[in-house]
């Protein structure tokens, strides 16, 4: 399939005639353009972006040792096999489903296309949300690395955040075009994964005996350990794998099987050591962002926090494709991305979508319990849930009934899981809502 061109014809039509419910459309954006390794950093990006400095105290904490190492390692053998699903129904039936929706709208019909579009949706959201935390969270860390003096809040830093996300948005028209900004997104991953490992490592040889005890009561545990295994999901998914491969060159199933073997290979291993060696140091103690934990001189740990800062406006840009993807196209723009009208909708429509997002992250700042509702309500439909019927549907006559009866069976297990992790999300998020106030200074 050739690359698809900015000056072919927009606004694709969505028909209902029997078996055939969402033709293919054209798009905005790039096709095909992408090799299978910038595809995998691109994965690696998600995975190892600076939410994985969390991982310490919102997976393993309320997980101990062996819930949380199994937990991780079964996580992602899972996402694996799920993705991989995903990957080989692109080219269903001599199509090639470049949106999420259109492969759930072919498969099922127009009510599946309009729901898995607002499933993903959501999911993207709030997934840019959390990274406008980060981004907000990082600096207000370097900040008070050399001005404690409680001036700037954290809503202050999650609006500079924001405005920085404005402006990358601006400059990189769609997400083909990040190419070097990649290679700056794992260098910026590598300084603050490398520094958070070597503090966090010096730390826990010179502190005495840690408590790696699970907190809280009974009650409570059972909460956040739900709550903690929509976190292991949130880890190694993006929920729009089809729109990340529509990137990816021909043969785009054998090149996306490569990229995803990376990324669930040599991609996941900073994120392992930097959440392992960060429970090992500070066991129970462990926060949501490791940059808080550790002590080492101060302008090493003011690099790791601009890195921090810096790659989570990289990876917003990354989960926002799709979203400015739908803009674009919808509004049909044109010819070159610097053209002054082009120029001007970027400015527009993306910069307003970002200051609803960051508003909405300084309102209510509470970064774990909004990685728990995100894979309750959906990653897990689109990871798990949907891979596996959406297989079953697609290969049906091709496969034997032990494996159909394993598909059913994942589909039921995630489905409780899901329903489990979303009660728990909220409860979480009510309890924080009450300890603290709108714009909270976290």
């Amino acid at each position: 399939m050739s690359k698809t061109s900015l000056n072919q014809p927009l606004l694709p039509k969505i028909h209902t005639d029997g078996k055939l419910a969402v033709d293919i459309p054209n798009t905005a954006h790039q096709v095909s353009n992408d090799s299978w390794f910038q595809v995998g950093i691109v994965l690696g990006t998600g995975v190892n972006s600076a939410f994985a400095l969390g991982y310490a105290g919102i997976i393993m904490v309320p997980l101990g040792w062996v819930g949380g190492v199994v937990g991780l390692i079964l996580s992602s053998a899972i996402s694996l096999y799920a993705s991989t699903l995903i990957v080989k129904l692109h080219e269903y039936r001599g199509k090639r489903h470049i949106r999420y929706r259109d492969l759930a709208g072919f498969i099922y019909g127009r009510t599946a296309y309009s729901l898995v579009w607002a499933l993903q949706y959501a999911n993207l959201f709030l997934i840019n949300s959390g990274f406008v935390i980060l981004g907000g969270q990082a600096l207000k860390a370097f900040y008070i690395l050399f001005r404690d003096d409680h001036q700037m809040k954290l809503p202050y830093f999650i609006a500079l955040a924001g405005f920085a996300c404005v402006f990358f948005a601006i400059a990189i028209p769609h997400l083909s075009a990040l190419r070097v900004w990649l290679g700056f997104s794992t260098f910026f991953s590598l300084v603050y994964v490398c520094i958070a490992f070597v503090l966090s490592l010096k730390d826990g040889l010179e502190a005495p005996p840690r408590d790696y005890n699970i907190p809280g009561t009974k009650v409570s545990r059972i909460w956040t350990t739900i709550g903690a295994a929509a976190n292991l999901v949130f880890a190694y998914n993006t929920g729009m794998l089809p729109e990340i491969q529509a990137t990816v060159r021909e043969p785009v199933v054998k090149n996306m099987i490569k990229a995803l073997n990376f990324q669930f290979t040599l991609g996941i291993v900073p994120m392992h050591a930097v959440t392992y060696i960060g429970y090992w140091a500070y066991g129970s103690n462990a926060s949501s962002y490791l940059l808080n934990n550790v002590s080492g001189p101060v302008w090493l740990k003011g690099i790791a926090n601009i890195a921090a800062f810096l790659q989570a406006i990289i990876a917003l840009h990354i989960f926002a494709s799709p979203t400015y993807e739908f803009l674009d196209t919808r509004y049909g723009t044109k010819g070159s991305a610097l053209a002054i009208k082009n120029l001007g909708f970027r400015i527009i429509v993306r910069g307003g979508y970002i200051a609803i997002t960051t508003f909405l992250s300084a309102l209510l700042p509470f970064l774990g319990d909004f990685m728990s509702l995100t894979g309750a309500i959906s990653v897990f439909p689109l990871t798990f849930i949907l891979p596996n019927h959406m297989y079953l549907v697609a290969r049906r006559k091709k496969l034997s009934l032990l494996q159909k009866s394993w598909h059913w069976l994942n589909i039921c297990f995630f489905s409780c899981i899901a329903v489990a992790a979303f009660v728990a999300a909220l409860k979480l998020i009510t309890v924080d809502s009450k300890t603290y106030h709108v714009f909270a200074d976290l």
